[in-house]
């Protein structure tokens, strides 16, 4: 018996207006609703400090990898 393919929706045509729904809504997404001005950070002294320490388990670390013929 022949099926009539005018009432159905074949996959193709399926997976056509999922592809389109899907980038229509990433384009409601991405577009921005309301514009602000953006706000500087301030991360304050005790972030911006030098946290780097050349302590005995970097030596060591150092020296077991060779870096320490990288030294002049």
């Amino acid at each position: 018996m022949p099926q009539d393919r005018k009432d159905q929706v074949g996959r193709r045509q399926f997976f056509r207006a999922l592809g389109g729904g899907t980038v229509a809504a990433a384009g409601v997404l991405v577009s921005p609703l309301s514009t602000t001005e953006a706000q500087a950070y301030d991360p304050g002294s005790a972030e911006t400090k030098a946290r780097y320490r050349e302590s005995d388990h970097v030596k060591a670390f150092y020296r077991t990898n060779g870096y320490e013929t990288l030294k002049k």
